[in-house]
C-alpha cells in the first residue's frame, strides 16, 4: 500500500500555515521585508513552543499583502497538497490577513483565492473550500467584523466559519456573537478546542457557540461522559496527530488519543494543521498511523468517509469526491 498514493480528504488546513518557506522567503525578498530570524539554517520555519508558534505563523504572514499574493499562495499551496493524495481540502482562511476586515477588500481576496483553487482544480486534480476564520487572541469584537466577511460572502467557495488561534484566551461563550451571526446566514460552524484547554472547554464550545466540528479536541479523552455526548451528538473531532506531537500537546505519537477516541465512538478525521511547520504531509500521518497504531486500508477508508460527510460542501461535490476515494474503500 502507498501512503501517498491514497486519495485523502482534508479537513483542518491552515492556508497560510500550508504556505512553503522558500515561498514566503522569496515573497518577503521581493517587497524588502526582512523576517529572516522566522527561518532557520536550513530555511524551515524556526521556533520554540506554541506562543512563539503563533508568533512565527503571524510574521510569515506579513509578505502576504495583496490578492495577487494569496492567488500565489493558494496555488503554491494546493500543488503541494495535491502531491501527497488529497482530492478534497478545507482551509481556513482569515479576513483579518486579507483585508483587516473589510468586506469590499475580503472580497477581492476570495475572488483571487477562488482563481487559484479553480485552475488547481484543473491542473493539480484537487478541490478547495474556504473556511473564514477569527482569530481567537484577537478578540470577540475583531471576530465579528470575521463573521460579517463569512456572511456576506458564503455560498460556492465559502463553506463554513470557525475559529483559531489562541484556545486559552477568553471562554466560548466571548465569541458567542460571531458565532449566532454566522449561523443565522446558514454557515455551518466549527472551532479550534481541546488542544490545550481541559475538556471542559471543549463542552463549552460545543454548548455555546453550537458547532457541529471541532478542531483538535483530543483532550476531550479525558472525560468519558464528554465522549458520549460528542458521539451522541455526532460531533466530529478534526485531529491533526503530527501537529499535537510536534508542539507538545501529547508526549509523543503512541500517547496519541486518536484510537482511543475512535474506539470511544467518536467520530475523527485526520489533517495536517500547518504542514510545513510541523514537518508533516498527510503522506506522514498517514504512515505514522500505521506504524504507531496499525491502522490498514480500512481505517483509512473510513476516517476519509467520515471526513467527506463531514465537509462543508455542496453535495454535488461531496458525490464528485466520494468517486475519487472509491480506490481506497
Amino acid at each position: 500500500m502507498s501512503f501517498q498514493s491514497i486519495p485523502k480528504v482534508e479537513l483542518h488546513l491552515h492556508l497560510e500555515g500550508a504556505a512553503p518557506p522558500k515561498f514566503i522567503a522569496g515573497l518577503a525578498r521581493e517587497k524588502n521585508i526582512d523576517i529572516s530570524k522566522i527561518f532557520d539554517e536550513k530555511g524551515n520555519y524556526a521556533y520554540q513552543g506554541f506562543a512563539e508558534f503563533l508568533n512565527t505563523y503571524e510574521a510569515a504572514c506579513q509578505p502576504l499583502k495583496t490578492p495577487q499574493d494569496f492567488y500565489r499562495l493558494t496555488l503554491a499551496v494546493l500543488e503541494e497538497t495535491a502531491k501527497h493524495g488529497v482530492v478534497y481540502a478545507e482551509t481556513f482562511v482569515s479576513p483579518d490577513f486579507c483585508g483587516g476586515g473589510d468586506v469590499t477588500l475580503w472580497r477581492e481576496y476570495l475572488a483571487a483565492m477562488q482563481e487559484a483553487a479553480n485552475e488547481a482544480e484543473r491542473d493539480f486534480g484537487i478541490t478547495l473550500r474556504g473556511i473564514i476564520t477569527a482569530i481567537r487572541h484577537f478578540g470577540p469584537e475583531q471576530a465579528k467584523t470575521a463573521a460579517k466577511c463569512a456572511a456576506e460572502t458564503y455560498g460556492d467557495f465559502v463553506v463554513g466559519f470557525g475559529m483559531a488561534g489562541a484556545e486559552m484566551e477568553g471562554r466560548p461563550t466571548d465569541f458567542a456573537y460571531s458565532f449566532d451571526m454566522a449561523r443565522e446566514a446558514g454557515l455551518p460552524l466549527t472551532c479550534h478546542a481541546g488542544e490545550w484547554g481541559g475538556p471542559d472547554m471543549v463542552a463549552d464550545t460545543i454548548r455555546d457557540l453550537g458547532v457541529n466540528r471541532i478542531g483538535h479536541g483530543i483532550n476531550a479523552i479525558q472525560d468519558p461522559k464528554l465522549l458520549s455526548e460528542i458521539a451522541e451528538k455526532g460531533v466530529v473531532l478534526e485531529v491533526c496527530p503530527g501537529s499535537n506531537v510536534v508542539l507538545g500537546a501529547v508526549k509523543d505519537w503512541a500517547s496519541h488519543p486518536i484510537q482511543k477516541l475512535r474506539d470511544a465512538g467518536v467520530a475523527v478525521t485526520v489533517s495536517t494543521d500547518d504542514p510545513p511547520f510541523f514537518h508533516t504531509t498527510m503522506t506522514y500521518e498517514f504512515e505514522m498511523l500505521a506504524k504507531t497504531f496499525g491502522w490498514d486500508e480500512k481505517d483509512f477508508a473510513e476516517v476519509n468517509q467520515t471526513a467527506l460527510k463531514a465537509a462543508y460542501c455542496d453535495e454535488a461535490t461531496r458525490a464528485k469526491i466520494a468517486k475519487l476515494l472509491e480506490p481506497a474503500q
